[in-house]
């Protein structure tokens, strides 16, 4: 690596770190108090490997999810930090930071020096990522980043189906997003030279085994795992008791969002699924001509890049279709419409300072309240709310944001 490469990291690793530095600041938010502030799994350090024999989601809360390496994670965490929020999210940075550097890698062994910095830059800095890096249970979400990208280099530029295969299960440990990395490194291998060289058929046929492998020694593990806990389908309020055909159409107007969350992503929220994006019943819905319009621009620029010989530009646009369509909803229906970040999150990433997010912290609250009133054990409840970011207030007196919370049965 020379120098010029040297510096190149190291400005992308400086812009994944600086405008989350005021993150170390935060407390725990929203599921962060399920998955670690309540959860009895991660406050012993023999959670670290008995995460890998249970599920993500506690079993009182359903049990849900196969997702160890996050929650072994947070059991280290946990016990080293003795509970303090701030050790967690200094582990998010590290982990934005490496999957910043990873795209970095990837981008310049594929382009050049400037697109490389572009890339990495651009993935380190994009607003769409607040929730992940500033929400600890985004930790799954960093790691799977990770892998997909250290499994995709390993392959493309290594030719290694060890090393491939080990970061693939990486990402898969962390989060079930993390299947897309074979169908990244095939249309890589479709795009061929110059940007990439094709392994011989022997090479291929050893990667595909080694997919075969891990998928099927991951979906055993997890279906193992899960099999006590009962099986459930979220999905979005706004797909509830609609036809599969509005459905899709859905989806495809959402389509325009997504458009404007990767080009200029001006507004967030925390709502998965927006009140105001309700179902689309007809292909004359101007909605989902907007969509339309967006596929279709997205469909132009891959034929222009390709009809141009412009290897690198077809790829990245390969990329983002195929890791977005697991979760768009054009396949299936899931439980989220559409995924920004955090309003709140993402105005005070960069301002926040020592203080908590007031807007989450409300919600801790609510939550925190209606746990006080049903657990029997008040002081643990008092020890583990001091360190989760909704102290600072009197519980039994309820807040006006949770003035409209219905009481629990």
């Amino acid at each position: 690596m020379d120098s010029k490469d040297r510096r190149l990291y190291l400005v992308v690793a400086a812009c994944a770190l600086v405008p989350y530095l005021p993150a170390l600041w935060n407390g725990f938010a929203m599921d962060d108090l399920y998955i670690i502030v309540w959860n009895p799994l991660v406050h012993s350090l023999h959670g670290a490997w008995r995460a890998f024999g249970g599920p993500y989601w506690p079993p009182d809360l359903g049990g849900q999810m196969y997702r160890p390496l996050p929650l072994a994670t947070f059991a280290v965490d946990w016990n080293v930090a003795r509970g303090h929020p701030a050790l967690f999210h200094a582990m998010n940075l590290l982990w934005h930071t490496a999957a910043a550097i990873a795209v970095t890698a990837l981008a310049r062994r594929l382009g050049d020096w400037t697109a490389a910095l572009v890339a990495g830059v651009i993935f380190a800095v994009h607003p769409v990522h607040v929730e992940a890096v500033a929400n600890v249970v985004g930790l799954g979400e960093l790691m799977a980043a990770v892998g997909v990208c250290l499994a995709v280099y390993a392959a493309l530029v290594r030719q290694s189906v060890v090393w491939s295969g080990a970061a693939l299960l990486l990402g898969l440990l962390s989060k079930e997003n993390a299947v897309v990395a074979p169908a990244l490194i095939v249309w890589a291998w479709i795009v061929g030279p110059p940007l990439v060289l094709r392994p011989a058929r022997r090479g291929v046929v050893m990667f595909v085994a080694s997919w075969v492998v891990i998928a099927g020694a991951y979906l055993a593990v997890r279906a193992t795992v899960l099999h006590p806990y009962a099986r459930l389908h979220a999905t979005a309020p706004v797909f509830l008791g609609e036809s599969a055909f509005a459905g899709r159409l859905t989806a495809v107007a959402a389509l325009g969002d997504v458009m404007r969350l990767l080009v200029f992503p001006l507004t967030l929220r925390v709502d998965y699924a927006p009140a105001e994006r309700t179902v689309v019943q007809s292909i004359m819905d101007g909605r989902f001509a907007i969509g339309l319009a967006c596929l279709a621009v997205w469909a132009a620029l891959l034929m222009l890049a390709w009809r141009r010989q412009q290897r690198l530009e077809a790829f990245g646009l390969g990329w983002v279709a195929i890791t977005f369509l697991p979760v768009s909803n054009l396949l299936f229906s899931t439980g989220i419409l559409l995924a920004d970040a955090a309003s709140a999150a993402s105005r005070r990433a960069g301002a926040a300072g020592p203080h908590r997010w007031h807007s989450l912290g409300t919600q801790d609250a609510c939550v925190a309240r209606r746990f006080q009133r049903d657990t029997k054990h008040s002081g643990r409840f008092a020890r583990l709310l001091s360190r989760s970011g909704a102290h600072g207030r009197d519980l039994s007196e309820p807040s006006p944001a949770c003035a409209g919370t219905r009481r629990a049965p």
